[in-house]
């Protein structure tokens, strides 16, 4: 099933924001979905409300109190206060070291900048939905392709990297809370390092957030170079932070190595069950970016150049090794820039539907 609502769609454009997202990237998937009569009961398409519903929730779906479950709460105070345009201006790198604009031209803006919050708040909401309806089994493989979500270099007491809020990590978080649910995987598989989700699952350890038998284990695997791994970050960043946290399952791959790629990855999820002590995860949220895609349009993801078949091989993996399982995964679209960035994941998504 596909969870999807236009509200949630981000045109950053209108907010000045100059980065290569296509708006258009989650239409284009429904209509090559619909194209190839990939949607049929199967494959139903839920909005936001629609799966409030189907959950039987009520109230808001992501609270104050969710967010400072998993971030700082001064950073959070700030998103609720005076902070708010500065953190944004963080997080989507708007302002160089110069003071100057950065991929900002606030003069084309049709929204304010502070607007941008509450769509992030809906996206974390997304994500939270899409693992709800995957555990409740309302597609019959429990399995939620969101349109949505993956915010994964959101940090502690920061934004990073495009991304204000770390959805993937309060998501899990909360489930791990409401739930009886005692273990939940992170696969990432976006083109650079899930380093915010990394460093908050290693803070949340250390403050006994994730004590005990509940537990949150995190795979990325990512370009070896390349923001946020480069030089010039690594040498700014403060020790004990992210990027230099390790995830629980780190797999590193080298420019001209896309030909190893699914077979570390398939190592890595291996790695992944012995870290589990032979327990099944009782969710699987899938970081499914599509940005190691060879015509991905984000120059910073030049140096993992995977073709449109080795992407499809790759979720095609991950789907089946959670179908067979009985493991209900959500899948995020996450990363993906230009105007072919909706290619993996549309031919991925029609052939689940087969």
């Amino acid at each position: 099933m596909i969870l999807y609502d236009p509200v949630i769609t981000t045109v950053h454009q209108d907010y000045g924001v100059m980065i290569p997202i296509s708006a258009s990237r989650a239409n284009k998937i429904i209509d090559f979905l619909r194209q190839n009569e990939a949607l049929d009961d199967k494959t139903e398409i839920y909005n936001l409300a629609q799966a409030v519903s189907v959950i039987g929730a009520s109230g808001d779906i992501i609270t104050r109190a969710d967010l400072e479950q998993t971030h700082d709460k001064n950073f959070i105070a700030d998103l609720y206060g005076q902070g708010l345009e500065k953190r944004l201006l963080t997080a989507w790198e708007l302002i160089d070291k110069d003071g100057k604009p950065n991929r900002y031209e606030p003069e084309r803006a049709r929204k304010p900048l502070s607007a941008l919050f509450g769509v992030v708040l809906k996206q974390v909401a997304g994500t939270y939905l899409a693992c709800r309806l995957a555990m409740q089994g309302v597609d019959r493989d429990n399995f939620c392709y969101y349109l949505g979500g993956g915010m994964h270099h959101a940090r502690y007491d920061a934004g990073a990297g495009f991304c204000l809020l770390n959805d993937i990590v309060i998501a899990a978080q909360k489930i791990l809370t409401e739930t009886d649910s005692s273990l939940v995987w992170i696969i990432d598989v976006d083109a650079h390092k899930g380093c915010g989700s990394a460093e908050l699952l290693q803070f949340a350890r250390k403050v006994g957030k994730l004590g005990g038998e509940k537990n949150i284990l995190n795979l990325s695997i990512h370009m070896a170079h390349g923001w946020p791994l480069d030089p010039e970050t690594i040498a700014e960043t403060p020790p004990g932070r992210a990027p230099l946290i390790p995830c629980d399952v780190e797999i590193p791959i080298g420019e001209n190595r896309e030909a190893e790629y699914l077979q570390e990855l398939k190592e890595g999820v291996r790695k992944l069950e012995e870290l589990s002590g032979g327990r099944k995860p009782d969710l699987t949220i899938v970081v499914d970016g599509a940005d190691p895609y060879e015509h991905d349009g984000l120059p910073s993801s030049r140096l993992l150049r995977l073709s449109l078949e080795q992407c499809v091989e790759r979720d095609l993996f991950i789907y089946k090794y959670l179908r067979e399982r009985a493991i209900p995964s959500a899948w995020l679209i996450a990363g993906g820039y230009g105007e072919r960035a909706w290619e993996p994941p549309a031919h991925f998504v029609c052939l689940t539907a087969s």
